[in-house]
């Protein structure tokens, strides 16, 4: 099976956004653990990123985490990464690791804390404007550990006022997009756990919020593809969080567990219009890199995603079609996999030469003595981080 030259074009279009905590040190619940050459401010982490994206030609944006990335001037930082050849993306606000929200963010019974959380949203709107973002994303670690804790209804409502208030501060091109999680931190109930609560809500707010699916965030066994279909069957599939899982919410690189899950994920995106710069669905990725190097691991995984986005476009779905009409169970499934068995990297490897990039950035990246360089200058300084 070849690709073809339209399948080839439309490859052009993939863009994934890489996110600035990538590059910083992570860990695991235990430990997080530091790493030579590890960006010590949003100045280092740009730096890195638009590495990526100058070896792969894919990552063009960074989304920020506020208050991790925070600065006085945003329209600077904004002229900053254009100068390295990057743009400002996503911003993620933060409600989980203040005291403050102990019990609750958006949801929590006390004004007061849901006034400072409504606050934090409506200062990254702000960022928003000066940095030119378009979306901002709301993930939220509230819940309850304990049955009788709290009143979950009550704190349905309580997320309904305070997604509208935040809604109602968006500028005109802005969007909110709401992401979910099925679990964890808290243990007896999550107030955002699945795809519904978050299409639910966002369906209540209006027509600039959308829902934000991370990839590892699932019961084992869910059929995350058919969420893929659902969303955007109603128009709501705003952005992904691209990552892969072996047990919870792992964060590991993207295709590391289960290359056939993104590979069918790619498929519903590409069959139900998400694919491409005007369809308004981001492809972003949240991963750590804990045990390899970070910006190795970012480049590894945008082009997990390449290589599956260019297998999921040699589908034939004209046969596809025709056997699926028929009731052809084994047909059908044997154009699956063909395309996803279907070794597309050397013919990426010359498209990326056709275009200026190197056959394989990996090797490039090892080649150009960059990691060599930064271990060398970045040192002493707080290195960039979560946790301890």
């Amino acid at each position: 099976m070849n690709i073809t030259e339209t399948a080839l074009g439309r490859l052009g279009e993939l863009a994934i956004e890489v996110p600035s905590w990538a590059y910083g040190n992570s860990g695991t619940r235990f430990k997080v653990f530091g790493t030579p050459g590890t960006p010590r401010t949003i100045q280092e982490k740009l730096a890195d990123a638009a590495k990526v994206h100058e070896l792969t030609g894919l990552a063009p944006t960074v989304a920020l985490h506020i208050p991790w990335d925070k600065v006085d001037d945003y329209s600077a930082l904004r002229e900053y990464a254009e100068d390295l050849g990057v743009g400002l993306g996503t911003i993620n606000s933060n409600t989980f690791q203040d005291d403050a929200y102990k019990y609750g963010s958006l949801t929590s019974s006390d004004a007061a804390v849901r006034r400072r959380a409504i606050d934090h949203h409506l200062e990254c709107i702000g960022i928003m404007h000066a940095s030119g973002s378009r979306d901002l994303k709301i993930w939220l670690a509230d819940g309850t550990n304990y049955p009788g804790q709290d009143d979950m209804r009550g704190r349905q409502d309580r997320l309904s006022e305070s997604l509208q208030e935040i809604y109602a501060g968006l500028g005109e091109t802005q969007r909110l997009v709401l992401e979910y999680k099925f679990f964890e931190p808290a243990f007896y109930h999550t107030d955002v756990p699945d795809w519904g609560t978050s299409y639910a809500q966002t369906l209540a707010l209006g027509e600039k919020a959308f829902v934000c699916l991370d990839t590892g965030h699932h019961a084992p066994g869910t059929n995350i593809e058919f969420i893929v279909m659902q969303l955007l069957r109603l128009g709501k599939l705003g952005s992904f969080d691209f990552n892969s899982r072996f047990y919870a919410d792992d964060d590991l690189i993207v295709g590391a567990a289960d290359p056939f899950q993104l590979f069918r994920i790619m498929h519903e995106v590409i069959r139900g219009g998400g694919f491409g710069k005007e369809s308004g669905v981001a492809l972003m990725l949240d991963q750590c890199h804990n045990l390899e190097e970070k910006i190795p691991g970012q480049i590894r995984s945008v082009l997990n995603v390449q290589e599956m986005t260019a297998r999921a476009l040699l589908i034939d779905t004209d046969a596809l079609t025709e056997a699926q009409r028929e009731g052809d169970v084994l047909a059908a499934n044997g154009i699956f996999n063909d395309a996803f068995y279907t070794d597309v990297r050397p013919v990426l490897a010359e498209w990326r030469e056709s275009r200026g990039l190197p056959a394989d950035p990996m090797t490039a990246f090892k080649a150009s003595g960059y990691q060599k360089k930064i271990n060398e200058d970045r040192v002493g300084g707080q290195q960039a981080g979560w946790g301890a």
